[in-house]
């Protein structure tokens, strides 16, 4: 139904910075959230970012604020991060997710139906 895919991904240094894309196909009124999660070899999943798709409410893992954003583009349906000042910690395969939006007091958290494939991010130190 939804179909995302990614792109963006590389390897870079420690300090530099990255821009993943993810393009939204298919029947894109069935999300009202887009974000990203990412995954380190022997790791849980974690979500990144994310964001309501009426660009009212955002959520960042408090290990990439201040140096992630996210953004979105409803006219292209496309999701992107910007991520600056990375470091080897953010080592991991990212994929782009969308879903339903739960609101939680005064922001929420985007809770994936649709994935991705991934695209890989390596930082080297």
């Amino acid at each position: 139904q939804v179909q995302l895919v990614e792109s963006g991904g590389g390897w870079v240094q420690a300090g530099g910075s990255l821009r993943l894309s993810c393009a939204a196909s298919g029947r894109t009124y069935r999300y009202s959230c887009m974000g990203w999660f990412r995954q380190a070899p022997g790791q849980e999943r974690e979500g990144v970012a994310s964001m309501r798709t009426s660009g009212i409410s955002t959520y960042y893992a408090d290990s990439v604020k201040g140096r992630f954003t996210i953004s979105l583009d409803n006219v292209k349906n496309t999701v992107y991060l910007q991520m600056n000042s990375l470091k080897p910690e953010d080592t991991a395969n990212y994929t782009c997710a969308a879903g339903v939006w739960q609101v939680r007091g005064s922001g929420g958290t985007c809770y994936p139906n649709y994935w991705g494939q991934g695209t890989q991010v390596t930082v080297s130190s």
